[in-house]
């Protein structure tokens, strides 16, 4: 059996530049020459076993950093751009890919922004008669994507907040540590029947005003949303320096999402969440019982658990509307979301929908023959009131079939028969499957033949 050999120059390089060494230095702590690791960070060699042992008992270096993770998800997102037509005769080979992946990976993130920004501009131009003559024409860069991007590519782990949340919880419950801060602070909880109200703060009467309509889980969250902006101000905004947003408004929308980070990590402290995670074969609704936590809540936090040295089970955490947008995406396993447009079809988070108030199942394999334990449940939250709006989306996790026994959900599965895996794909654009009964769009890099006489499923047939 052949063994995968390990290229992580990029990481090797950011691990040096982190502790502040030069190529020398840090050579001579891994007692190794300086071309051996001048050829390793540029990827013209492996990383070898012993280096990596001189990384961990030097360094104290976590192993699980140099996994293929961030390789394979920027290796999908440039897939996805590059299958815009206007690259239908210059796109790079798949091999290519990887080696911006592996090698210049500032370069491929360079290259994501810059198609993003030309969409942008495209979709801007689509709808100019119209924004004119309404007035409001908005020109910029998405705000929204780019605080996603910013989360997706930190590993959905931002580890100053979320150790500064655990050391906020403390051995405290959740609404002990919520009553005492806002006692030293001087606020009162003020509950109130208001339509389409969450959360709204008087900083001059000293009031927090929540809806008592909503579950116990939210108010909660809010108010520790809440204590994030006001105690943490300092550290949100040291790490929002430290992004380089483009835009004012880039960086007040990730404000609110540093400060909702804090908030589910005080609310589920991380070394009790995953202990207790390990301890329940991650059963999301004991967790959901235990922590006061509501199933989207710890469904999301399970897949910040990427601490260096005490990672948990590496998952993929979606959250979809009823019109099949993902609205929400993380994936700390190789399953990469698409960027643009909804999931696949044939996966469960869209059978959610149809049964309510359950989890469902579902052994799923991906074209890259990668084998995952799906599970999906759909959520309703009502306004609570006759006629209020209500919210309904499907939220989806799961982990590769290797994890899979770690989970209570693969109980009763026959994981060892290759044939109850359902194949599932990313986006049509870039799914390679050539027989595949509900693609919407043929496959990139894939010729097409089309028989006026006969038709089939599809109005064309893939040629491999």
């Amino acid at each position: 059996m052949s063994v995968q050999k390990l290229y992580a120059g990029a990481k090797l390089r950011e691990t040096r530049t982190h502790l502040g060494l030069t190529q020398k230095a840090f050579a001579e702590k891994l007692s190794i020459s300086l071309p051996y690791l001048n050829q390793m960070e540029n990827n013209h060699r492996p990383i070898s076993s012993a280096v990596i042992l001189a990384l961990v008992q030097e360094f104290g270096f976590d192993v699980s950093e140099l996994a293929i993770g961030d390789g394979e998800r920027m290796v999908t997102d440039l897939r996805e751009a590059l299958a815009d037509p206007l690259f239908k005769d210059t796109a790079p080979a798949l091999l290519d890919l990887r080696l911006i992946a592996t090698n210049a990976p500032a370069m491929g993130r360079a290259f994501l922004a810059l198609h993003r920004a030309y969409m942008q501009t495209n979709e801007r131009f689509a709808s100019l008669d119209e924004a004119l003559g309404s007035g409001e024409v908005r020109p910029g860069a998405s705000p929204w994507e780019e605080v996603r991007d910013f989360f997706h590519y930190c590993d959905n782990y931002i580890d100053a907040v979320d150790r500064a949340a655990e050391r906020f919880a403390g051995d405290r419950s959740a609404d002990a540590a919520i009553t005492d801060m806002l006692s030293d602070l001087g606020i009162a909880i003020r509950l109130v029947s208001e339509d389409a109200l969450i959360r709204r703060f008087d900083p001059q009467a000293k009031t927090l005003t929540l809806s008592a309509s909503a579950p116990q889980s939210t108010r909660r969250f809010q108010a520790l949303h809440q204590i994030a902006l006001l105690t943490k101000a300092d550290l949100l905004e040291a790490t929002l320096d430290f992004a380089r947003f483009q835009s004012d408004q880039a960086r007040d929308i990730a404000k609110i999402g540093l400060a909702n980070y804090f908030a589910g990590a005080a609310l589920m402290p991380y070394g009790s969440f995953l202990d207790f995670a390990k301890s329940t074969r991650h059963d999301i609704e004991k967790l959901a019982h235990h922590f006061g936590a509501s199933l989207e809540q710890v469904s999301h936090r399970l897949s910040t658990l990427q601490r260096p040295g005490a990672k948990g089970v590496p998952v993929f955490f979606v959250r979809v509307d009823q019109a099949g947008t993902i609205t929400k995406r993380h994936s700390a396993t190789r399953l990469q979301f698409a960027r643009y447009g909804g999931a696949c079809p044939l996966w469960n988070v869209h059978s959610a929908f149809e049964t309510p108030g359950q989890f469902i199942r579902q052994l799923a394999e991906t074209p890259d023959g990668v084998r995952y334990l799906c599970l999906a449940r759909e959520v309703t939250h009502g306004g609570g009131a006759w006629r209020a709006p209500v919210r309904r989306y499907a939220i989806g996790l799961g982990c590769e079939i290797s994890h899979a026994s770690e989970f209570v959900y693969s109980d009763g599965l026959d994981t060892s028969d290759a044939t109850t895996f359902e194949a599932i794909g990313i986006s049509c654009r870039i799914c390679p499957r050539a027989d595949c009964h509900q693609r919407s769009l043929p496959p990139l890099e894939r010729t097409l033949q089309i028989d006026h006489n006969s038709r089939k499923t599809l109005p064309y047939e893939v040629v491999d």
